[in-house]
């Protein structure tokens, strides 16, 4: 279920969109494959949803919010995900995880950005900034441990987690990243295009708050957008108000950066990836005249909408976090793809 208001396609998308556009970057099934039986790909990713439900049905049992928790997450578990969760009252079973790690997270905003503002070399501190965004997405409820979730804004409460889980340091995380060159590497380039570039306006699909407040720095202004309703841990629209509310400073700016420039929008979207030929009119209009659009995450930048091609300047950043993606790109799990586009005209 999205959002009740009309859904209109991203504005930056190629056109025409029918013939420029495919959401899904695993092809299921072919034309010619027997449209009677599922495809191997097909029973591959039945089976990543299907080994979910576990966990799923762990975390809603212990919902406080529902009457009856433990009786409906066991007919949640014969049935279906998002769905039937919400049908059976089950409105955001990781809130609680969600609201602890961003509490974490938003204790450790600081020095996360102390360490990438102590870096005087440009493209060393890009490089730093995106190695923070994969070091973000080690922890991630959708990695093979954990179930099928991909993070939203996953430089908050999935950077808490990594500071804090087992004593790694999130510099160390960072830095101890598969070897580059990664499975799509476009690091190099990027950094040539950030030292001649200015972008003027940024509309990040997943936002990355250590790397949006460095696009707000260089005097671009940047849209961050969020999931309208909760899909697994991804962080919603009102969340994401709530946690910048809380970074800001008495003179309203983060971390010594002036936030006049930020703008957040509700994307409409309520699932952990997205159609870009359906999303809020809110972002839609924010959107327009962007001349950077980035997707972050598997599922939004990886799974979905990884050869989308758009009328600006785009970057696909994500990890691996799947044998089976890992496999159709020809990488290594826990590999990362950084993906940098220039406009098509």
């Amino acid at each position: 279920m999205e959002s009740e208001t009309e859904m209109v396609a991203f504005p930056l998308l190629l056109t025409p969109i029918e013939t420029n556009y495919r959401a899904c970057t695993i092809p299921y099934r072919f034309p010619s494959d027997n449209p009677k039986k599922a495809t191997p790909t097909e029973l591959q990713w039945i089976n990543v949803f299907l080994n979910s439900i576990a966990s799923f049905k762990k975390r809603a049992e212990t919902d406080s919010t529902v009457p009856d928790a433990p009786l409906r997450a066991e007919k949640f578990a014969q049935r279906l995900r998002e769905l039937i969760l919400r049908e059976l009252g089950f409105i955001d079973i990781f809130k609680k995880v969600k609201d602890e790690e961003n509490a974490k997270a938003i204790s450790l905003f600081k020095n996360v950005v102390q360490l990438n503002d102590a870096i005087v070399d440009e493209p060393k501190r890009l490089e730093n900034l995106v190695r923070g965004i994969f070091a973000g997405n080690i922890f991630d409820l959708g990695s093979a441990e954990f179930g099928y979730c991909l993070t939203f804004i996953s430089s908050l409460r999935d950077l808490a987690e990594v500071f804090s889980r087992d004593g790694m340091s999130f510099l160390a995380s960072s830095q101890n990243l598969v070897p580059r060159p990664w499975v799509i590497d476009d690091l190099d380039t990027f950094k040539v295009k950030w030292s001649k570039k200015t972008w003027k306006k940024a509309d990040i699909v997943l936002g990355i708050l250590p790397f949006a407040r460095e696009l707000l720095r260089c005097g671009s202004q940047v849209v961050l957008a969020a999931n309208d309703m909760p899909s697994i841990n991804d962080v919603t629209y009102t969340e994401l108000i709530e946690i910048i509310a809380k970074l800001k400073d008495e003179n309203g700016q983060l971390m010594g950066v002036d936030m006049s420039n930020l703008l957040v929008a509700n994307s409409g979207n309520d699932l952990p990836v997205i159609d870009l030929t359906r999303v809020s009119q809110a972002l839609a209009y924010l959107a327009s005249d962007a001349d950077l659009v980035i997707l972050e995450g598997m599922g939004r930048g990886i799974e979905t909408n990884l050869y989308a091609q758009f009328k600006c300047d785009s970057l696909k950043i994500g990890m691996v976090k799947h044998p089976e993606v890992a496999q159709f790109l020809g990488g290594r799990l826990y590999d990362c793809v950084f993906k940098y586009s220039e406009a098509v005209s």
